[in-house]
């Protein structure tokens, strides 16, 4: 991707310009919507606001710190090297810096994010992760994008700062993850999966599509992403419902998609897997 010379010199990091670019950046609290102008600011925490709508994707791109994907409305589909996320209002996604990352947003989505030096964000995982978002926590990000970039770090606003650092930790959470497999054969299977996530993904199926033997397929997908074909078929429906869920589809036609015989076994599946129920899954943290 080409990046964009800056004024003081050297290159830009993530895309150029175009719907990301400078040139279309729009304001928003009197803050920049442009990810650059928060990776050299004199803070160890910048905060951004950003609405966007639904479908919008930000496509690959990486920074110098650390950011926190978080989003007050709708849900966010994060994509690394490392995988796909999947994940409500109710979580954010950790992304160390320097990593490579995509965007997609199901629904309008308010998205509120951080970015944070790597100094700083010393006691946050070094891999992403999904991270719960406590009350707490969402009104102090919130109040995070009212503050002025260069703020007063003596004051009441480097206060705040403060105590969103101390506030953001990951708490054990269930994640929607699916983990992308670096054999090519393995990749292209579990894009098919993810483009079709309710077909009847067989063990046989699965093989022919991918010119493998059964056999193979099992040794071999367990080794690259830790999961089975099954369970990695039904995070694959899990990251399919929460994006139609997240764009107010209903619970029943999610499921006929799926390819659930009834909603309420879809339902049972989801609780099974996450804790919670399809609604609930959007309204607690």
């Amino acid at each position: 991707m080409e990046g964009r010379t800056q004024p003081g010199g050297g290159q830009s990091y993530g895309a150029g310009l175009g719907r990301e670019g400078r040139a279309e950046a729009n304001v928003v609290y009197g803050k920049s919507e442009h990810r650059d102008d928060y990776q050299n600011v004199p803070r160890p925490v910048a905060a951004m606001a950003r609405d966007l709508p639904d479908g919008h994707h930000i496509p690959d791109h990486h920074h110098p710190r650390a950011q926190l994907i978080y989003g007050t409305t709708g849900a966010i589909t994060v994509a690394t090297g490392h995988g796909v996320w999947a994940v409500p209002a109710t979580r954010g996604v950790w992304v160390p810096a320097g990593l490579t990352h995509a965007m997609t947003c199901a629904g309008a989505v308010a998205m509120r994010t951080l970015y944070i030096t790597p100094q700083s964000a010393w006691h946050l995982p070094a891999d992403p992760t999904v991270v719960s978002v406590s009350p707490l926590l969402r009104e102090l990000i919130d109040e995070a994008t009212r503050i002025p970039v260069e703020y007063d770090r003596q004051g009441r606003d480097g206060r705040v700062m403060e105590l969103l650092l101390l506030e953001l930790a990951p708490r054990p959470v269930p994640a929607l993850h699916l983990p992308a497999p670096a054999d090519p054969r393995l990749a292209d299977l579990c894009a098919a999966i993810r483009s079709s996530p309710g077909e009847r993904w067989t063990t046989a199926s699965a093989a022919a599509h991918a010119h493998l033997s059964p056999r193979s397929l099992h040794r071999r997908f367990g080794a690259a992403t830790g999961m089975s074909l099954a369970r990695w078929v039904q995070q694959a429906r899990l990251v399919q419902a929460v994006t139609l869920l997240a764009r107010g589809t209903p619970v029943t036609s999610v499921a006929t998609g799926l390819g659930y015989a009834t909603p309420s076994a879809f339902t049972a599946m989801f609780r099974r897997a996450l804790g919670t129920t399809p609604s609930a899954y959007f309204e607690s943290a």
